[in-house]
C-alpha cells in the first residue's frame, strides 16, 4: 500500500509536470511570436527599401525626361504628347509619360464654351454643363458680376456654402472642386485635361490628350482615340507628313512651351513600383544652374 507521503510526493511531481507544460507553452509562444515579429520587421523593412529605391528611380526618370526634352536636335529631342517612352536605370524599369502644359484647359484662361465643352464630353447636360463653367469665370474673374448662368457670393450663400466666390484665379486644378456645381465624381473625370500653367485661352491639340480631344465640335472618344494613335505612330526620325484633326489642324509641332507634366512610374525587377507626378518648367526660374523648377510634386504608391 502507499503511504501518505507516498502519494503526497506524487501529487507534487503531477502538479510540476503540468506546470513545466505550462512554461514548454508560453516559452514556445513567445518564440512563435518573435519569429512573426521578426519576420513582419523583416518585411516591412525591406518594403520601405524597395519603395524607396523604387521612388529615386522615378525621380532619375524625370530628370531623364527633361534631358530629352531639352535636346537640340529635333530627331533625338522627345516629344510631350502623351506617348510612352521607357528607360532602364539599374535594375528598375522606368515608364514616362510627358504632356505639354499648352495641350491642356487652363482652369485661368480658357472660355466659358471650352469649358462647357470638357463637362459635355463627359456626359454633362447643357444646362450643368453652362452653369459650371460660367461659375469658374466668376470664380477666377475679379468682380463681382455675376454670369448669365454663374455664381457669385449671393449664390454660394443662398446654397449654404461656408465660402463665397474667389474673384482670384485658380492656384491648384483641385481648387475647382469649390466651385458651384462642381463634386467629386465629375472631378475625377476632368481632371486629366485640366491645368493653371499654359496662360492659353485655347488647348494645343499638337499635345492635347484624350480628354480634350473629345471636347473638340464633331468628336467622339473613338476618333479622339484614333488620332492619339496616329500622333504617337509618327516620329521625327521617320519623317513624312505629320497627321492632322478632321479640320486640318496640326497633330504634331516640334518641341513644346518648355512647361511639362511627367508621369514616371519605376518598376524594381522583383516587382516593387512606384510613381511620380510632377509639372516641371525648363529653366531655373532665375537660378542659375538649375536644369527645372518643380511647379507641382506627387508621389503615387507603391506596392
Amino acid at each position: 500500500m502507499r503511504t501518505p507521503a507516498s502519494r503526497g510526493r506524487a501529487q507534487v511531481r503531477g502538479v510540476a509536470l503540468i506546470f513545466v507544460l505550462w512554461v514548454i507553452a508560453l516559452l514556445t509562444l513567445m518564440l512563435g511570436s518573435f519569429a512573426l515579429i521578426t519576420r513582419t520587421e523583416s518585411l516591412q523593412s525591406r518594403h520601405l527599401f524597395d519603395t524607396a529605391k523604387a521612388r529615386y528611380a522615378a525621380e532619375a526618370g524625370v530628370n531623364q525626361a527633361v534631358y530629352a526634352l531639352s535636346l537640340p536636335d529635333p530627331t533625338q529631342r522627345w516629344l510631350p504628347d502623351g506617348r510612352a517612352y521607357t528607360v532602364q536605370f539599374d535594375d528598375a524599369t522606368i515608364e514616362l509619360a510627358i504632356t505639354d502644359e499648352s495641350g491642356l484647359i487652363d482652369l485661368n484662361a480658357a472660355e466659358p464654351l471650352t469649358l462647357m465643352s470638357l463637362f459635355q464630353s463627359v456626359g454633362v447636360d447643357l444646362q450643368l454643363a453652362t452653369a459650371i463653367a460660367e461659375a469658374i469665370v466668376d470664380w477666377r474673374d475679379a468682380d463681382d458680376l455675376k454670369q448669365p448662368n454663374g455664381a457669385e457670393d449671393r449664390d454660394y450663400d443662398a446654397e449654404g456654402y461656408p465660402y463665397g466666390s474667389k474673384d482670384a484665379p485658380f492656384d491648384t486644378v483641385s481648387e475647382v472642386q469649390q466651385v458651384m456645381g462642381m463634386d467629386f465624381a465629375l472631378f475625377q473625370r476632368i481632371e486629366p485635361a485640366l491645368t493653371i500653367y499654359s496662360g492659353q485661352a485655347l488647348p494645343n491639340m499638337a499635345f492635347a490628350p484624350q480628354e480634350v480631344l473629345q471636347a473638340l465640335p464633331n468628336m467622339d472618344p473613338g476618333l479622339a482615340q484614333a488620332l492619339i494613335e496616329q500622333r504617337h505612330a509618327w516620329t521625327p526620325q521617320a519623317g513624312g507628313v505629320p497627321p492632322v484633326t478632321p479640320d486640318g489642324t496640326p497633330l504634331m509641332v516640334e518641341g513644346g512651351t518648355g512647361t511639362y507634366s511627367i508621369h514616371a512610374k519605376a518598376t524594381l525587377s522583383n516587382g516593387a513600383w512606384t510613381e511620380l507626378y510632377s509639372t516641371v518648367r525648363l529653366g531655373g526660374a532665375g537660378v542659375s544652374g538649375l536644369a527645372y523648377s518643380v511647379l507641382r510634386w506627387q508621389d503615387g504608391d507603391g506596392r
